[in-house]
């Protein structure tokens, strides 16, 4: 598919000096725009965009400077290119005023036009790279957009049938019809309630690659926070090893539910790669004035080739050559949470001290994305 020409704009009054320019600059990527004045110039600009801008320093009624001027003045052309063309004799007083009206160029006539054309097709060739930028934005934007949308739909759809089987699981345990029903029963269930959790990973996940997932503020203590995560787990295997503990006045301004999950998430991931039976232990030191230090940490350890890995979307296979519980995206998405409100997530591990998750929070959430950056009141 070829990219359309560019439109090139050239203003000058004498019309032999417009055909020398049009036989110099005519070429199929280039559509020259042309015009007598600087009036004639100014409503080809309400009607395309250009590209580059070639003007006349010399002509009646509005001077090229002055035609300049209206240019930068308006938010439409403010970023169109300009170089100035004048028969004048050369002038240093005048290339300057040229310049700081905005010429990125000021040639004098004659000029040879092998250096016209090299300079303008430098700036056709940033017209074209710019619109390819632009198309390569927009189809990105699309494909987010269809990703979100079909995690959304996925999610929806998936949600009721697993109720679904979670409900037809709940009854089974409760009716009692033997204890190969009740065990079997209680793995559906387990195993619903997992993919319930991977359903809503990849939910997130797309929401957090589609930039639309925005923090929600609100005050809150991270020890509080801290304690009904573990309560939540408190039906699970091994939860009874959970030992909270709280340092300070934990409390801080942040997105309450996103904070909820990535807790969750590192209680969920110390569970299930911990050593068996061994102390998992959710330590909150708020004796620093501007920031909250959370740490997870277990008996379990990582090994070395591959810590670099865990906090990759779909990263590892497995931790200690357990198979992986999931899609890989807990710690993804803990980090994700974690740098949305300004913090820092780590891990540690070796066989002296366990695996050590830390994660260090400002007490006031502080969203950044790109260039955006705003701080929430506390």
């Amino acid at each position: 598919m070829t990219n359309p020409p560019v439109n090139v704009l050239i203003v000058d009054d004498i019309a032999h000096n417009i055909t020398a320019l049009e036989a110099s600059l005519t070429r199929p990527e280039i559509t020259l725009l042309v015009a007598e004045s600087g009036t004639a110039a100014l409503d080809l600009l309400l009607k395309h965009e250009v590209a580059l801008a070639i003007l006349d320093v010399n002509m009646p009624g509005m001077n090229g400077f002055e035609l300049a001027a209206l240019m930068r003045g308006s938010p439409r052309t403010s970023h169109v290119p300009i170089i100035f063309l004048t028969a004048t004799a050369q002038d240093a007083s005048r290339t300057f005023r040229g310049y700081e009206a905005g010429a990125v160029d000021f040639l004098y006539k004659p000029f040879d036009p092998r250096i016209l054309q090299s300079k303008v097709d430098v700036f056709v060739q940033l017209e074209q790279q710019k619109r390819q930028l632009a198309a390569q934005l927009v189809t990105t934007r699309q494909m987010l957009e269809a990703n979100e949308m079909l995690m959304a739909v996925l999610s929806h759809d998936l949600r009721t049938p697993l109720g679904a089987v979670l409900a037809s699981a709940e009854y089974l345990m409760r009716v009692g019809a033997g204890e190969q029903v009740t065990t079997t029963s209680t793995r559906i269930k387990n195993s619903s309630l997992r993919m319930a959790r991977m359903v809503d990973q990849l939910l997130n996940l797309a929401r957090l690659q589609g930039g639309r997932l925005q923090l929600q503020p609100r005050p809150a203590e991270l020890a509080v926070l801290c304690k009904s995560v573990i309560d939540e787990f408190a039906t699970q295997s091994g939860a009874a090893q959970i030992v909270l503990r709280s340092e300070g006045d934990s409390e801080g301004s942040w997105d309450v539910d996103l904070m909820w999950q990535a807790i969750s998430n590192l209680v969920s991931n110390a569970l299930h790669h911990g050593e068996p039976g061994g102390e998992i232990t959710v330590d909150v030191d708020a004796s620093a004035r501007d920031h909250v230090v959370l740490s997870v940490s277990n008996r379990g350890t990582i090994p070395a080739d591959i810590v670099p890995h865990l906090f990759k979307a779909f990263g590892s296979s497995g931790v200690g050559g357990r198979p992986r519980e999931g899609l890989g995206l807990g710690l993804h998405i803990v980090r994700e949470i974690v740098q949305m409100h300004g913090g820092t997530v780590d891990v540690h591990s070796d066989k002296a001290n366990g695996t050590v998750f830390t994660v260090d929070l400002p007490r006031a959430a502080k969203f950044t994305r790109g260039s955006l950056t705003q701080r929430w009141p506390g």
